[in-house]
């Protein structure tokens, strides 16, 4: 990091000397018995930037007319740290905050990921902090206090850290902010407030999250409501990527949504239960809510079928691997791992085996890997490929699957890439396989039938909650809600 030669810049007291400045010149305006509060990131998180033992020493300079440091960490280039990436830990940034108090004694806050009340008070608790910082919590659930006050844990909708609502809206695309688990970030829970006017039978089929909101939302506003699940579990693909130990604070939210379920009268749920014309038809519907999901896109390449997920094959989907987890070593130096498809989902197992110390390749036939990634998880997805050696192939297409090898097209040059683990992770594609049947059963009859989630096509869990909110909608359309 280049440093300015001038009084501001070198040694530690010219560096200090704007802070210092600027906190004597607001004391002077606002006398002594008015607290300020300054926010000081700890640590920059980047080669030639400032460390936590600069940050002490800096501190030195002008901390004095501080009443209470906040202390954060990261800049806009090490932003994952800065906007914790989802795989960082509850007040996983707090030691940082302790070496300010025990150093100046004096109150701090800390900030970084707290979604569980319990680790809030610990950090309290132990004198580690005096104060808990929240941002995007708030975003996720404005009720957090109060429910924690109220011992309401369970009803708290924890911020997993997605990114994508908020910094990938507000920063990435200066949009306004929105939520992936929050579907009403401006209106909270006053749609509660609202109760159907005449009966109404909803049934739901897909237990997914898009499923699980907008079954919740229409039973909590009054509607008799079914909720139809052919797995053993609800929670749909959320439930299993959150397996993946770098992706597991997402399953706070499918377990939320199955907790919130659990507590409505009149949500009936079936799992182990297939959706078929003739149970659904048993329970009289006025709305049918489609919400099967997605499965992993499988185009016509030469070898796919054939190999992926096969017991004489080490070509595996994303399932496939997920299903595998618990056998795959915690070192596998020496071990070669090739995936193919550079999106989120082909990225989750990189990171998986890159910092389980394989030689990791990518393979993506755009020009770069993580297009569509938020902000936030895009610069922390190029440091960690950098940091782990990715060997990332872009502009590089798939011609043919092999049990232990591919073929890959790169500069019109066909080149064979060997691997101990293949993985083909190309992304999903809409599974809605009940769909014409329903229509073509309720054509004649007053019934509203609605396509949410990835059945209309494959994306994120932002969109498929915020289609299972819009229920509501679809209930004031047929004369159900004001």
């Amino acid at each position: 990091m280049i440093q300015g030669t001038d009084e501001f810049g070198g040694s530690y007291e010219n560096r200090a000397r704007f802070a210092t400045m600027i906190l004597k010149a607001v004391r002077e305006a606002v006398g002594p018995f008015f607290p300020i509060l300054i926010r000081i990131s700890a640590d920059e998180f980047l080669p030639g930037g400032n460390t936590l033992e600069d940050t002490l020493k800096l501190l030195e300079y002008f901390q004095e007319e501080a009443d209470i440091i906040d202390v954060s960490c990261g800049l806009v280039d090490s932003i994952q740290y800065q906007i914790d990436a989802n795989y960082l830990k509850d007040g996983w940034r707090t030691y940082l905050a302790t070496a300010v108090k025990e150093k100046f004694n004096k109150p701090v806050i800390t900030v970084g990921n707290i979604r569980d009340p319990k680790v809030a008070n610990e950090i309290i608790e132990s004198n580690q902090a005096d104060f808990i910082g929240l941002g995007r919590q708030f975003v996720a659930d404005p009720q957090w206090p109060l429910k924690v006050k109220e011992g309401r844990l369970d009803e708290i909708r924890k911020c997993i850290s997605c990114n994508i609502g908020c910094s990938g809206h507000r920063i990435g695309l200066n949009r306004p902010i929105r939520c992936t688990i929050n579907p009403s970030v401006n209106e909270g829970e006053a749609y509660k407030n609202q109760k159907v006017k005449k009966p109404c039978n909803v049934v739901v089929i897909g237990g997914g999250t898009a499923g699980l909101e907008a079954a919740c939302t229409a039973a909590e506003v009054g509607c008799m409501t079914f909720l139809i699940e052919k797995e053993d579990h609800l929670g749909g693909l959320s439930v299993e990527i959150s397996k993946i130990p770098e992706k597991k604070r997402l399953r706070d939210f499918p377990d939320y949504l199955i907790r919130r379920a659990s507590k409505l009268k009149n949500l009936i749920t079936f799992t182990n239960t297939e959706a078929t014309i003739p149970f659904v038809e048993a329970l009289k519907p006025d709305v049918i809510v489609n919400a099967t999901g997605s499965t992993p896109l499988l185009p016509p390449i030469t070898g796919l079928r054939e190999n992926i997920d096969r017991p004489q094959s080490s070509v595996k989907g994303i399932l496939g691997m997920i299903n595998n987890i618990d056998n795959y070593p915690m070192d596998m130096e020496g071990k070669k791992v090739v995936v193919v498809g550079g999106g989120a989902v082909g990225l989750d197992v990189v990171e998986f085996f890159s910092n389980r110390k394989a030689e990791v390749s990518i393979v993506e036939m755009l020009p770069v890997v993580g297009k569509d990634l938020d902000i936030v998880t895009k610069v922390g997805t190029y440091a960690l490929l950098e940091k782990n050696h990715v060997n990332i192939l872009t502009s590089t297409a798939l011609q043919e699957v092999h049990p232990d090898h591919f073929i890959v097209k790169r500069n019109d040059q066909n080149e064979q890439l060997d691997f101990d683990y293949g993985f083909v992770c190309l992304g999903m594609r809409s599974y809605s396989p009940l769909m014409k049947d329903l229509t073509d059963a309720f054509e004649d009859k007053d019934v509203e039938i609605v396509n949410i989630g990835d059945s209309v096509r494959a994306r994120r869990i932002i969109d498929g909650t915020a289609e299972g909110r819009n229920i509501l909608n679809t209930l004031k359309t047929k004369g159900y809600l004001e």
